[in-house]
């Protein structure tokens, strides 16, 4: 192991002694408990099963088969999520194969990103997840399962799930993804589009006509998100099927991953059965999480997803891991927004096989891990075949398919990860680096601010903002309006970077995982709602982001900046932001939230 990661590794192990214990004594006790089907009480049993056929409330009553829960976030508005509609039936169909039951214990909501982005929806997209969380702890309540299989792909999606399974740590858990849409309108060409359109170049015509080009059919978003940036992690932490994670939903290789998940849970391919998932996230595999999302170039929204996870296993980490770990790792990925190619072309180059294999070798992985498919990250590090029916795996190639998209630890694009801590008087913020050219890692420039991204979409109408400007976002954090994604910002201030300016973003918001080139400090803490040094920036300060030095600051003398007063939001935007569209059953968790950097968890 190279000795940054070590390190790194012993402070989370040393910081988490008491909060991990006290999880695992919980974990331990539950695993010690008899079957539910044995343990409940008749009618407890007899609701648990009323609906089965015969045949399985025999084998699972009496046969004491073991009974698996499907925790579904199928819906048919998601593309990534919509091929999920079959997987019970076939789940079912293969648990009876091995003489075992499988019930959908329940849906867990799931929206899009995409569809909610710049509206007044996507204020509740951070905190779907942990209402998915919740969802799934109410799914599994009924506690009469023995293992556990977890469907979802998508942004906050497969945290939630994540967290949710960890709060039933005692249970054997694997994650079933569905693989992403096939390559349409590059999305390179998509964003040039945008950038017109944010120009008045092209109407809504030639937008739409772009935009369904580009999403087309069913499967994930092909750019390097958080969707896809979860099944690499998923990888990583050894909880999927080795190389499941970017198959296609209609390739006849996915139902057979689909199924061999079913035989991986239940240990019926060879191998023992998997340990309970509270025992597998320790906090190794929460380190391997953090690299292999560095050594991608994988979305920043993992710094506050993540962070809750590993609070879920009772391990506590922070923005100064995820930075030290990342001038520790190589960058050995350019997939968009790092570079023009997509997931596909990912995965045809080697995909997260090599990337898993690649920082094994170079001793940045834990290698001695256990996943659900045994001892040994390598594990993870093969190719799914189907030979004639059969799924198989295969070594991969030593070199990669396409060193313009993944390369080895050996020749990487970049020494260093590609996330930066930021620090300074404006607090604590992060940068993805590894999607901005290095000309544009220091920018120092004027300040003008903005309450809402409508204000600065008609600043930058009325051609205010043809200058070089650090643009500042505020009350946009968690508990402000639940820190929606500011995505829609990134074609006005990426025209006017491509008219030489120097520009950046600064903000308490999210820029989602298509973080892209033009430099954004993101989830500036703590947020300036509540109290964040955020609310003292002002028209005209001078603003400096380094992302060489790691350092975020308005270039304000001292004492004017220590007695500076902190804006206050608005009366009539703080109403605007918690009512209509659902956001007021939402108050609970602005209220109770935690900061971005702690997770943003509402539930501890």
């Amino acid at each position: 192991m190279k000795p940054a990661i070590d390190l790194v590794t012993a402070r989370i192990v040393q910081r988490s002694s008491a909060t991990r214990s006290a999880y695992l004594a919980r974990v331990r006790a539950l695993a010690s408990r008899g079957r539910g089907a044995e343990r409940l009480g008749c009618a407890n049993v007899a609701h648990a099963f009323a609906a089965l056929p015969g045949s399985d409330k025999f084998r699972v009553v009496a046969e004491r088969a073991p009974n698996l829960a499907v925790v579904t976030a199928y819906n048919d508005m998601l593309s990534a999520h919509q091929p999920y509609e079959g997987y019970p039936q076939l789940i079912r169909e293969e648990a009876r194969r091995y003489g075992a039951t499988a019930q959908v214990a329940g849906g867990v909501p799931a929206m899009c990103d995409g569809v909610t982005q710049g509206y007044p929806g996507m204020e509740l997209s951070l905190f779907s997840r942990d209402t998915i969380a919740m969802g799934s702890a109410i799914a599994l309540s009924h506690d009469v399962f023995d293992g556990v299989l977890m469907l979802g792909i998508c942004d906050k999606i497969v945290p939630g799930l994540l967290i949710g399974a960890l709060h039933f740590g005692h249970l054997p858990c694997v994650f079933v993804p569905a693989g992403p849409m096939s390559s349409g309108l590059s999305n390179t060409a998509k964003s040039k589009v945008r950038e017109q359109a944010a120009q008045g170049l092209v109407g809504r015509k030639e937008l739409l006509e772009a935009e369904s080009a580009a999403y087309h059919g069913a499967g994930t978003c092909t750019f390097y998100g958080t969707a896809n940036s979860n099944q690499m992690l998923l990888e990583a932490m050894g909880l999927h099927l080795p190389g499941a994670a970017f198959v296609h939903p209609h390739d006849p290789l996915r139902d057979a991953l689909t199924r061999a998940a079913v035989g991986r849970l239940l240990g019926q391919d060879g191998a023992p059965a998997p340990a309970p998932i509270g025992e597998l996230v320790d906090e190794r595999c929460i380190v391997n999480a953090m690299v292999a999302l560095l050594a991608t170039g994988g979305s920043t929204n993992h710094l506050i997803h993540w962070v809750a996870v590993a609070r879920a296993a009772g391990i506590l980490i922070d923005w100064t891991d995820f930075s030290e770990l990342s001038a520790a790792v190589p960058l050995l990925a350019r997939v968009y927004p790092n570079g023009s190619a997509d997931v596909n072309q990912f995965q045809a180059a080697g995909g997260p096989a090599f990337v898993l294999r690649e920082l094994t070798e170079a001793g940045c992985l834990h290698g001695d891990v256990t996943t659900v498919n045994g001892a040994g990250i390598l594990k993870q590090a093969l190719q799914p075949v189907l030979e004639g029916e059969r799924l198989a795996y295969r070594t991969l190639p030593v070199d990669s398919g396409d060193t313009e998209v993944l390369r080895t630890a050996a020749l990487p694009f970049s020494a260093t990860g590609g996330l930066k801590l930021l620090a300074g008087n404006m607090g604590r913020a992060v940068i993805k680096v590894s999607a901005v050219p290095v000309d544009r890692h220091v920018i120092e420039a004027p300040a003008r601010v903005f309450t809402t991204q409508d204000e600065l979409h008609a600043a930058f109408k009325a051609g205010e903002l043809d200058r070089d400007v650090i643009v500042v976002v505020r009350f946009q954090g968690p508990q402000a309006n639940g820190m929606p994604e500011l995505h829609k910002l990134t074609p006005p201030l990426a025209v006017l970077q491509a008219k030489g300016f120097k520009v950046a973003l600064v903000t308490d918001g999210r820029m989602s995982g298509a973080s892209g080139k033009v430099p954004a400090a993101i989830h500036v803490s703590p947020e300036a709602l509540a109290g964040g040094p955020l609310g003292k920036v002002r028209d005209g300060d001078i603003i400096r982001l380094d992302a060489v030095t790691g350092t975020l600051d308005a270039l304000v003398p001292a004492d004017e900046w220590a007695t500076r007063e902190l804006a206050s939001i608005l009366p009539s935007q703080a109403d605007i932001n918690h009512h209509d569209l659902g956001r007021e059953l939402f108050g609970g968790m602005r209220r109770n939230v935690k900061t971005a950097e702690e997770g943003a968890v509402t539930w501890l």
